[in-house]
């Protein structure tokens, strides 16, 4: 097979195309918010909320007409979307549920250890039974427990944590209870069963082979992103037991049965890895020349940003999410999302929401971006969209960049 070469700005086309972050909306409302999980397989879930959480963003960006409203209503109305464990804290389809019963038994297995939990979990199972949906602050059950969750753990624990609480969040990782709601970060439980249909709750796991269920998920991966490449990468977290040997035979496996395309991008000496029912769309990028002028503000966890180093390579463009770096420390700012223009990553911007008005507190353009009139343009025309996501009003403000491409405002 001759090998496939692509210079960065097809790799860059191809990309954002996949993503839905090019040229034409391909997701729309609430349908396309859910047709877009399915094609990543997961959203990351953060709770900090500065001007929306990070798996509302993610969809903001590439799904018209979607509102924060549209994906709380997949997840605890229609019930179409989960939450549960996968590339960290995530969201995913319910029909993927049956794939992570492995994680779930796992928890089971590893509850045994903590003393006295076994009989909190049935006081509150049966509580729950008679009395619906509960959050720790609601479940009558008081005094501390030695416990922690066996998702994503490791290492010891030899501190106490409140039982309400310790007990509900076991039952969510064994799969007995799933999210009910949300009231801001506080959450509601309740019975798995009452919510996921039986032949979904109570399948057995498609892929029992460990082996088979780390190929399954390292391709669900590279479709997330697009393409990647066969090196340790942050794309991959969340995917148990997965070592140096494991990813290099999947990939091996996956190139073989033709389930994958090797990839090489000039100046890049590793190649990258496309899903192969992918390569009419890159044939689309490298073939056409199509103009984009969107304007988006990424979520600082975007499937597309998953692989820094990657995004780095591809888009000339440097990105770490400070939220957790002291603030003295912060080259940018607190919540800073990456900004998207045509198919360049042209800046960072902190958008703020200040007595219920959205407004920039910093934009960082890189050096060889001017902020042209057509850009503003852009830019404010996506600050009115994004005020509307939030639910609030834009103050305008003029922007100027200074030579240095710190934010000046006036």
């Amino acid at each position: 097979m001759s090998e496939l070469m692509i210079t960065k700005e097809h790799a860059r086309r191809f990309l954002l195309m996949k993503q839905g972050l090019f040229g034409d909306y391909i997701f729309k409302k609430k349908a396309g918010a859910l047709a877009y999980v399915r094609q990543a397989g997961c959203i990351q879930y953060d709770p900090v909320d500065s001007v929306g959480k990070n798996a509302e963003l993610t969809l903001q960006s590439r799904v018209r007409g979607f509102r924060k409203k549209d994906l709380y209503h997949l997840l605890y109305r229609d019930r179409t979307l989960v939450d549960y464990f996968d590339k960290e804290l995530a969201i995913f389809p319910v029909e993927d549920w049956p794939y992570f019963r492995r994680y779930r038994e796992l928890c089971r297995n590893n509850g045994k250890r903590f003393e006295g939990l076994a009989e909190l979990e049935e006081t509150a199972l049966a509580y729950i039974r008679r009395h619906g949906n509960v959050s720790s602050a609601t479940l009558p059950v008081e005094g501390e427990i030695h416990w922690h969750s066996s998702i994503h753990w490791s290492g010891n624990w030899d501190g106490k944590a409140k039982a309400s609480r310790s007990v509900l969040e076991q039952l969510y990782t064994t799969g007995d209870l799933v999210i009910h709601h949300k009231e801001g970060s506080r959450k509601y439980y309740d019975l798995a069963e009452k919510y996921i249909p039986a032949e979904i709750l109570r399948a057995d796991d498609p892929l029992p082979a460990p082996y088979d269920h780390m190929k399954w998920r390292v391709k669900r991966r590279i479709g997330a992103v697009g393409m990647l490449w066969n090196k340790n990468s942050n794309a991959f977290l969340g995917i148990h037991d997965l070592t140096t040997e494991n990813r290099n035979q999947i990939f091996k496996d996956l190139e073989e049965s033709a389930e994958i395309t090797q990839v090489l991008v000039e100046g890049i000496r590793i190649p990258f890895y496309i899903l192969s029912e992918d390569l009419p769309l890159l044939e689309q990028a490298r073939n056409s020349v199509p103009v984009s002028h969107r304007c988006e503000f990424l979520a600082p966890l975007d499937p597309f940003l998953w692989d820094r180093d990657l995004i780095d390579k591809i888009f000339g463009f440097k990105y770490s999410w400070e939220i957790y770096t002291p603030q003295d420390k912060r080259k940018y700012g607190y919540y800073v999302l990456p900004l998207l223009y045509g198919d360049k990553l042209i800046g960072r911007i902190e958008p703020v929401i200040r007595d219920g008005k959205l407004t920039v507190n910093g934009l960082w353009l890189e050096p060889k971006i001017r902020m042209t009139k057509k850009l503003e343009h852009a830019l404010i025309q996506r600050l009115k969209k994004f005020a509307k996501f939030n639910e609030c009003e834009y103050k305008e403000t003029c922007m100027t960049i200074s030579a240095k491409g710190n934010y000046d405002k006036k």
